[in-house]
């Protein structure tokens, strides 16, 4: 193989990688040894979706994050405004953030979820979302479905 292969090759797989969402986890939701938290726990104390971005963004991340926030103003406004649903947007280049960067684990451009039980952080993250982001009613739908089942136990 020539270098100018090589070099489109790895091009074409870094760009695929970036426009499906900058992440390589998988979705699933919080787990403890492979059991998945969210099935035996008791409702939600409080849900935390933490968006986080750098300081350029594209039209997906920013999107992302617009539709994760539309999505709890519409839906769950009564939990948004009695804090029992945050929403925070994170630029991760920023020092000032690093502590919850770190708490994450978050890489690039990324949606989390942090569903509090009992005083305990189940932190997920979602990547379903950014397979999304092109139909704003599918990820309403989706994201709006997600967080009512960690409410509705």
């Amino acid at each position: 193989m020539n270098k100018k292969y090589i070099t489109i090759t790895l091009s074409i797989i870094v760009l695929a990688f970036i426009i499906s969402g900058c992440t390589n986890s998988a979705d699933t939701p919080a787990t403890k040894n492979g059991e998945d938290l969210m099935s035996k726990a008791p409702a939600a104390e409080k849900i935390e979706v933490v968006h986080f971005h750098g300081t350029q963004q594209c039209w997906s991340c920013k999107t992302v994050g617009e539709y994760a926030l539309k999505t709890i103003e519409d839906k769950f406004s009564d939990e948004y405004r009695n804090n029992i649903i945050v929403f925070k947007d994170i630029n991760a280049d920023l020092e000032e953030n690093s502590e919850i960067v770190a708490k994450y684990q978050a890489r690039g451009s990324s949606l989390f979820i942090n569903v509090i039980i009992n005083g305990q952080d189940n932190i997920a993250e979602d990547t379903k979302v950014w397979r999304l982001v092109s139909d704003e009613v599918k990820y309403i739908d989706y994201f709006g479905n997600k967080l009512n089942g960690y409410l509705d136990k």
